[in-house]
């Protein structure tokens, strides 16, 4: 089976807005933040001390002891993530085609609280030892591995490193990966990046939100914004090759119709924005590759960063595309934070479950659009116009990503 279409039949959330896809439904729509204090660790002494955590998140529920043992949290919301995407789908949660199941996830940093459990104990125990699980559980294809042993998914397996652009390329893999032949692929991407040596990493590049307010930490396009507030979670997603899901009568969210990667090829300042003529290619080269006009996008899900010369970059990029008259923009991150790759796989999720309840919510913000941000923000749900939603990401050190989403009619239309 080749060159078949991939569609989107599972959705798994695990993400500081809920657990499950129909609680990151009800924050999206209620504009309700949750950010708050970091709990994971003592960050009193940081300068930045909130970020989006998974409240009340028990990850016996979905691995067993020994698994959870030898990973870290971030794997943890993997496991989760993945079993609640493949319930979804209504598939098993072992593969019935081992060869036909692949895994390709995002990450952008790995395992940091059990790295840093370990490291800390190198330095400051007299057996001067790390467990045996370090070498396995810290490094950013670890997730991948544990999740294709949990599911033998035995295809092609693999992780993309693009900083917040990863969690749409992911995706772009998984419609390349179905096209040569896998019939399941879990696609999507999970971060943890609260820890002391995580956060102290973060904090170096400057664009952290350092407002002690969680009401008004993380304001992107607002006159106010002052940086981002890090966070962990994000989505999972199972894309299925489309005869493969009619076959068994899955219902389908939507389908991965184009996707463009690019690069500024230039490192992340302290004072540079990246270059939004790259931004704006691989916007075009997605909509190109979905063969979708600029003026038949319902929506646009930005990146967002809450940086004013990068959400400035952002809006000249999405004018550059799209002319004066953007269309309708809609941004949730500052209602969780920003997970990085799990980020922008969570943004995905908001627009697949946008189409499936048959409305674009609301952008949660901003209250006042600072000046260079003027875009069409998206003010009161409505209903979908042509189901077109592109989705967007940059990551730090100039990685540019661009999705284009079709959403399935809603429940009942599918024949209208």
């Amino acid at each position: 089976m080749t060159g078949g279409r991939a569609v989107i039949t599972g959705v798994g959330v695990v993400a500081p807005s809920g657990v499950g896809a129909d609680a990151h439904w009800r924050t999206v729509l209620a504009g309700r933040r949750r950010t708050g204090p970091i709990t994971l660790f003592d960050a009193a002494g940081y300068p930045t001390r909130l970020g989006g955590e998974v409240a009340d998140f028990d990850p016996a529920r979905y691995a067993e002891n020994r698994a959870l043992v030898q990973t870290d949290r971030w794997t943890h919301l993997g496991f989760a993530a993945t079993a609640l995407a493949l319930a979804d789908a209504g598939l098993p949660e072992r593969a019935t085609d081992p060869y036909g199941w692949a895994v390709t996830l995002a990450s952008a940093s790995g395992g940091n609280l059990f790295g840093q459990r370990e490291l800390q104990r190198l330095w400051s125990s007299p057996s001067r030892t790390v467990g045996a699980y370090q070498s396995i559980a810290w490094f950013y294809a670890a997730s991948v591995g544990q999740l294709s042993i949990r599911h033998q998914a035995k295809g092609p397996c693999g992780v993309l490193v693009a900083e917040s652009a990863g969690g749409l390329d992911s995706l772009a893999h998984a419609v390349r990966t179905v096209r040569r032949g896998a019939s399941v692929v879990l696609a999507g991407a999970t971060e943890c990046p609260l820890s002391p040596y995580a956060l102290a990493c973060q904090l170096r590049s400057g664009l952290l939100s350092e407002v002690a307010d969680p009401e008004r930490a993380y304001r992107p396009f607002d006159a106010t914004a002052s940086g981002y507030l890090p966070a962990e979670g994000g989505a999972v997603f199972v894309v299925e090759e489309l005869d493969h899901a009619r076959a068994r009568g899955a219902r389908s969210y939507g389908e991965v119709t184009g996707w463009g990667a690019t690069h500024d090829a230039a490192h992340t300042t302290s004072d540079s924005a990246g270059d939004p003529r790259q931004y704006a290619r691989a916007m075009r080269l997605a909509l190109g590759r979905a063969g979708v006009e600029p003026d038949e996008v319902d929506v646009v899900v930005p990146d967002a960063l809450g940086v004013l010369r990068y959400d400035r970059a952002e809006a000249s990029a999405l004018r550059a595309v799209f002319g004066a008259r953007t269309p309708p923009v809609s941004t949730h991150k500052e209602l969780t934070g920003r997970a990085h790759q799990g980020g922008s796989a969570l943004d995905v999720a908001t627009a697949l479950l946008a189409f499936a309840h048959d409305t674009l919510p609301a952008s949660a913000g901003p209250d006042v659009v600072a000046e260079g941000c003027e875009l069409d923000f998206l003010r009161a749900p409505r209903r979908p116009r042509t189901r077109v939603a592109l989705v967007c990401a940059r990551g730090f050190d100039g990685f540019n990503s661009a999705l284009v989403l079709r959403g399935a009619p809603p429940a009942g239309e599918e024949g209208r």
